[in-house]
């Protein structure tokens, strides 16, 4: 049986199944995006949920696995090497899931950069933005009476969701027929963005060509739905 005793994370969260794949994660559009892509791909893993609200993030054992205290982060018992190997940042781990596997990545090369450029901007532009929209339109930034930050994520945010709207004419997927790590690392945020923070007419959601057709077809995927809920976990 694998040993992940090394690994001071699993004294906090024992692993009951060592030979699988261990997540650490909580439900929201970052911690899906891994459960979303070992889902599609078939990898058997074992979910720990990471109590954000009671600051599990900080504690040692987590902090030993990712010193920037966020989730998700996981760790692979059968590494590049054939030792385990821990990982965390979503975006480093969808790609090393796509290379482990060879699934959601396309298989040219230079199919590959470009949808590696979709988790970046995923990454780097939709998450920081849409996250701050919710905060100061859902949680304590609206009780700001300057709305001037608000405005600035608003129509940051608007301006992303243009992007993704153009990219997707013509295109069932982000990157054209294939399902791949780039819808995988946008889903979960572009839902939440109209759904838990309710701020679809605030970026005028409705009016896009593309967008909406694209995240009602993510969210039709069977194992987009069972990642949304992390099982065992959401």
């Amino acid at each position: 049986m694998l040993d992940l005793n090394s690994f001071p994370v699993t004294q906090r969260w024992p692993a009951k199944h060592p030979e699988r794949l261990q997540l650490y994660s909580n439900p929201t559009p970052n911690g899906v995006k891994v459960s979303i892509a070992l889902e599609e791909m078939g990898l058997p893993y074992e979910a720990h949920r990471v109590e954000i609200g009671r600051n599990e993030t900080w504690v040692p054992e987590f902090l030993s696995l990712n010193p920037n205290g966020k989730i998700p982060a996981i760790i692979d018992p059968e590494g590049p090497d054939g030792t385990p190997i821990g990982m965390f940042e979503s975006g480093a781990i969808l790609l090393y899931l796509a290379e482990k596997t060879g699934k959601l990545l396309p298989a040219s090369r230079a199919g590959r950069y470009e949808a590696i450029q979709w988790v970046f901007f995923q990454m780097a532009n939709v998450g920081p933005m849409f996250g701050q929209l919710g905060y100061f339109y859902v949680f304590a930034g609206r009780e700001l009476e300057d709305k001037r930050p608000l405005e600035r994520y608003r129509a940051e945010s608007k301006r992303l969701l243009g992007v993704l709207d153009g990219r997707l004419d013509g295109r069932e997927w982000v990157m054209g027929d294939a399902f791949t790590i780039a819808d995988v690392a946008l889903v979960g945020w572009v839902r939440n963005l109209v759904g838990f923070y309710k701020a679809g007419d605030l970026v005028e959601f409705d009016t896009l060509r593309f967008v909406p057709g694209w995240l009602e077809r993510c969210l039709a995927r069977p194992a987009v739905q069972r990642g949304l809920k992390i099982p065992g976990v959401g």
